[in-house]
């Protein structure tokens, strides 16, 4: 059933007889646990997916159709951003709704200033990754949110995970998850409870959890840049999505032009990206 086999050495997943375990094996439970998740979610509810075009929220995307009363695609990006191309092309594949949330220097002032005085959040880095979830939790019609947060750090998707050892991983990609279910969902629920939504992220999931921390480090190890995710990148073949197996990862801020846009609007005033949205950050909670 599945093809695509790794060589295992010194593991004690070595198989006698061929001496290979198939990525497959692991993807299918993932997948049960993922799509379990998806539907307990959304099975019945108009849900909004914060689509980045990317392999993440391309599975749930894809899950969520199967259970949602309705599912809309929705899209945070500048003018030929990585993430606008990439889900422009693909939200057709997916066969869903599809609509973008433009960013540009003339509103990303006015979506920072907004985002310290709903969530109180100082942290530049946090405010910069998180402004498409914070413009989709605005924007959407649908009271339900679907985001793929949480697969980077269980299935060695960040770029500092790859060419780590077993327990340098271990325990980063720990802290990492450990960020996220403190830091990072605390801020999105903040916004989320300001505007009557709320925001479900299936890889956080406990079950999705304990599937993917059972997976060996011969399958997770990230050794070069296309190995990240192996995993999620099997389960999207198997599901017949091989045009998201194939996208390059980007971080939000980089593939929204978040990045981009602040960075110009501090060169206006004299600043750094730090330095500016420090000065947001006093202006709008003192």
């Amino acid at each position: 059933m599945y093809s695509k086999r790794i060589k295992i050495v010194d593991s004690g997943f070595y198989h006698p007889s061929t001496g290979y375990v198939a990525v497959g094996l692991y993807s299918e439970r993932v997948g049960k646990t993922l799509d379990s998740a998806v539907r307990r979610a959304v099975c019945g509810k108009d849900v909004a997916v914060a689509f980045s075009g990317g392999l993440d929220s391309g599975l749930v995307a894809a899950l969520a159709s199967k259970y949602a009363r309705s599912a809309v695609l929705y899209t945070v990006g500048s003018d030929n951003s990585y993430d606008v191309e990439n889900s422009e092309e693909d939200h057709t594949k997916l066969g869903l709704q599809w609509r973008r949330i433009r960013l540009y220097e003339g509103n990303i002032e006015g979506i920072l200033r907004e985002m310290v005085r709903v969530t109180h959040t100082t942290s530049p880095l946090t405010l910069s990754f998180e402004v498409p979830m914070f413009c989709v939790t605005k924007e959407s019609a649908e009271r339900t949110i679907l985001g793929g947060m949480g697969s980077d750090e269980l299935f060695a998707g960040y770029h500092k995970y790859v060419g780590m050892k077993e327990e340098e991983f271990t325990r980063k990609s720990s802290e990492d998850m450990e960020r996220l279910l403190t830091e990072v969902v605390e801020h999105e629920d903040r916004a989320a409870d300001f505007f009557g939504k709320e925001i479900f992220r299936p890889f956080t999931d406990p079950d999705v959890i304990e599937a993917a921390r059972s997976i060996p480090f011969d399958i997770l190890e990230p050794k070069d840049e296309g190995s990240r995710k192996a995993v999620l990148k099997e389960l999207a073949s198997e599901m017949g999505l091989d045009f998201l197996s194939s996208k390059s990862k980007k971080a939000a801020q980089y593939g929204s032009g978040t990045t981009d846009l602040i960075k110009a609007s501090a060169k206006k005033r004299g600043m750094t990206q730090s330095q500016y949205i420090s000065e947001i950050c006093r202006e709008e909670l003192d």
